[in-house]
């Protein structure tokens, strides 16, 4: 069903809420009008007791965007039925995570379907910042806005006689692993990106869902990787890394680019770099910045209780989890959440 949405995203497929939180944490609601599918969400349901109280998480949803379609009142009702299901019925804390960006026309659509939720405050590592492109211009117009140093990197690029290839298989993943590995042990940066859980869940998605895998090779040797999720009518970078022997070869650029002019010929219409961080990680964010795209936040989440014990427990245990992170930054430990890199 998720193939029938605009904003569907890897976030909201089965495989990714089978592999990073067990079939038996999810509960998928599904809105139909004249039997056909017009929204639908997929959340994690957390109990940590076996009591009747606990949290229903629902990422970058629900979904009501139907490819071709004119929004209609599908959003409200939505809200609607995610109230009565898990606020009212399981008397869960409810806590939604928004596909949406600050004063863009979908944040609307979420300010107001979601009106009787209450909006949450966020520390600032917690906010999701990124660089979001606009792909609607011609590939031409979208070079020209590229920032001069990194025009001139991937011309370079471009000279080195370098080779891209581009799969959604195990075999193309496994390379980029391999890239991957090195970079870490090179860098040892502090990471909470599980590469080897992003391959489980490509074998898990279905073919039209998998995430393409683009490879750069320097004569024959893999140079560098990247990964993107390409879902709807927009896609996420998700992972990239430059191997010890790409160092010098500049093919970083050429692998976004190659993204790009992937993603203008398939009628995908933005482009999400996968968050920034000026302070903690300076270099990821001035490569991303080179690309031009709007630099945006995510709307605050939502939130609503209808049990004051479920909200009283899953908000000590957010304030447990954030505590637990600041503790091992200093000692520069990666802590293993296991979250993408997109969180």
């Amino acid at each position: 069903m998720l193939d029938l949405f605009d904003d569907a995203n890897i976030y909201q497929t089965a495989a990714y809420g089978e592999v990073r939180w067990g079939e038996r944490n999810l509960s998928r609601l599904v809105l139909k009008r004249d039997g056909e599918v017009v929204g639908m969400a997929q959340f994690r349901i957390i109990r940590p007791t076996p009591f009747k109280f606990g949290m229903a998480y629902l990422r970058w949803g629900p979904l009501w965007e139907r490819r071709g379609r004119v929004l209609g009142p599908e959003p409200i009702r939505l809200a609607r039925a995610i109230e009565e299901e898990y606020l009212k019925k399981r008397q869960l804390f409810v806590r939604i995570l928004p596909n949406a960006f600050i004063e863009s026309p979908r944040s609307q659509v979420f300010l107001s379907a979601f009106s009787r939720f209450a909006c949450e405050s966020q520390v600032p590592g917690d906010i999701y910042r990124t660089f979001l492109m606009d792909l609607t211009p011609s590939l031409e117009e979208l070079r020209s806005r590229l920032d001069k140093k990194w025009r001139n990197q991937l011309s370079r690029a471009e000279k080195n006689d370098l080779t891209v290839i581009l799969g959604r298989g195990r075999e193309e993943y496994r390379s980029f692993c391999d890239i991957y590995d090195q970079m870490y042990k090179r860098k040892v940066f502090e990471t909470t990106v599980d590469a080897e859980e992003f391959g489980r869940i490509q074998e898990a998605l279905t073919e039209s869902q998998r995430m393409l895998v683009f490879i750069c090779y320097d004569r024959g040797i893999a140079a560098a990787g990247l990964v993107a999720s390409v879902m709807g009518d927009s896609a996420i970078y998700l992972l990239g890394a430059t191997s010890d022997a790409g160092l010098n070869s500049k093919a970083a650029y050429l692998l976004q680019w190659t993204l790009i002019d992937w993603l203008k010929r398939c009628g995908i219409k933005s482009y999400d770099l996968g968050g920034i961080d000026p302070k903690r990680n300076p270099g990821v964010y001035h490569f991303k910045k080179g690309l031009s795209g709007v630099d945006i936040c995510q709307i605050k989440p939502f939130a609503a209780s209808k049990s004051a014990v479920s909200s009283g427990m899953v908000r000590a245990g957010l304030a447990l989890q954030r505590t637990f992170r600041a503790s091992l930054k200093p000692l520069g430990v990666a802590p293993s959440l296991k979250q993408p890199v997109a969180s």
